[in-house]
């Protein structure tokens, strides 16, 4: 009996195979194998930031090929598409009247291309029905990366990252195999929270088994942030990205069960593991030693970062001080001993608002908060894909309150890729539904 099933599959992976390489003269198969092509970009992310910069601009080139120029045009007119790019180009054009080095104008320019890519995502993915394709691929390699981080945690020598295995070097490195626990933790907040809709769904359709597979995920993510190293930001943003889901999703009568379950269980991991209590209780710690001792510890550093960058904004309200002047900046306004907050110079005010308003003034602000709010727009409605948007963009805000979470590598290629291929999605069904009600 194995051998008709045998030969049944054969043909199908030949056909498929055959598809795939018809590329040069079949549109279909072009969209097809850039389909692929981008789960394996999505697959990577967690993993390497050497192959997602190989593959990525594979990606782009590969998709040239398939533009038509001017339905790309007429594509290119709405904001979710323009906006993004208004930030590249600000960004460029803020080199002109920056007093910096011209090394430091091209790389603080730089993290900010990424948003030149996203248009041409929206553009890819309103043609093809694949996008879901990207999402699972990431939420697998995020499980994978998640059993890992609980071998390295057992066995540190496993971990690719350089640093000590005991006292606060191992804190900030524990249960890290690549990258750190900042970029983990946002990589296993929004694979938790983006499959709370998902598990609903099955619960609401019977389908318990897909459902409690997908809460045993949920679970153990959970359980790698709360026993294993956690990011504070994930702390604090991850209860609001839940309280959207209730706000849009949930009656206020089940909203207050659940939260009330999840409360329990928050207290429950808080008095059984040691890394949840240490990220918690140096919320306090940071901001009493700062206080006291004027230290740098992280709380402390950003309080004086926020300060001075609210300072250099008023001096140049308008169009900002030019693309990479922040570290020069600082570097003026340093006071103080080496170690104290008052001496610290830094790029990165770790606060993305502040970030653009340093450098691109009010303009800068303006165009950065019309763009979140016109992506925040494009996913209004139903659907997986909609909330897997809404849920990119809403971590993205809510992070770059103390971070600059959208020109950092990862948290930036998250919301880029994020936004351009749930945003591609959504259009494209909204597209298909006008055509064919």
């Amino acid at each position: 009996m194995a051998m008709p099933d045998q030969a049944k599959r054969r043909p199908s992976i030949r056909s498929t195979a055959s598809f795939m390489l018809s590329a040069w003269h079949n549109p279909e198969a072009r969209i097809f194998n850039l389909d692929l092509l981008m789960v394996l970009v999505a697959a990577s992310l967690p993993w390497s930031t050497s192959v997602f910069s190989i593959l990525m601009p594979i990606w782009l080139i590969g998709l040239l090929v398939t533009i038509e120029p001017r339905g790309f045009v007429r594509f290119m007119s709405r904001p979710v598409c323009w906006l993004p790019v208004a930030l590249f180009a600000l960004a460029l054009l803020g080199t002109l009247w920056s007093s910096a080095p011209w090394s430091e104008r091209l790389h603080a320019a730089n993290p900010v291309a990424k948003l030149f890519v996203l248009p041409f995502l929206l553009y890819h993915f309103e043609r093809s029905r694949r996008g879901a394709w990207t999402f699972v691929s990431f939420l697998i390699s995020c499980v994978l990366m998640m059993a890992v981080s609980f071998l390295v945690l057992f066995e540190p020598n496993l971990t690719l990252k350089e640093g000590e295995f005991t006292g606060a070097a191992y804190e900030s490195t524990r249960g890290i195999f690549v990258k750190n626990y900042i970029d983990q933790s946002q990589e296993f907040t929004l694979c938790a929270v983006a499959l709370v809709y998902p598990i609903f769904g099955f619960f609401r359709e019977g389908k318990l088994r897909q459902a409690l597979l997908l809460c045993a995920i949920v679970l153990a993510l959970l359980a790698n942030m709360a026993f294993v190293t956690v990011s504070r930001t994930a702390l604090v943003t991850m209860p609001l990205m839940l309280a959207v889901f209730a706000v849009l999703h949930l009656r206020w009568r089940t909203s207050f069960a659940i939260f009330s379950g999840l409360l329990i269980l928050v207290l429950l991991a808080w008095s059984v593991s040691p890394s949840l209590r240490t990220a918690t209780e140096r919320f306090s710690s940071d901001y009493q030693t700062y206080k006291q001792s004027n230290e740098s510890t992280s709380i402390g550093l950003r309080i004086e970062f926020w300060t001075k960058s609210l300072r250099f904004f008023s001096e140049a309200p308008l169009f900002g001080h030019g693309t990479g002047s922040t570290e020069g900046l600082f570097k003026r306004a340093k006071t103080g001993p080496e170690g104290q907050v008052h001496a610290e110079v830094i790029r990165n005010p770790h606060n993305q608002t502040l970030a653009f308003a340093i450098q691109w003034g009010a303009v800068g602000v303006v165009i950065l908060y019309a763009m979140w709010f016109a992506h925040l727009a494009l996913f209004r409605g139903e659907g997986l894909m909609a909330w897997i948007g809404l849920l990119v963009v809403v971590q993205n805000m809510l992070t770059s309150l103390f971070n600059s979470h959208l020109v950092d590598f990862v948290p930036g290629w998250m919301y880029v890729l994020g936004v351009g291929i749930a945003g591609g999605s959504v259009l494209g069904e909204r597209a298909r539904r006008r055509h064919d009600p």
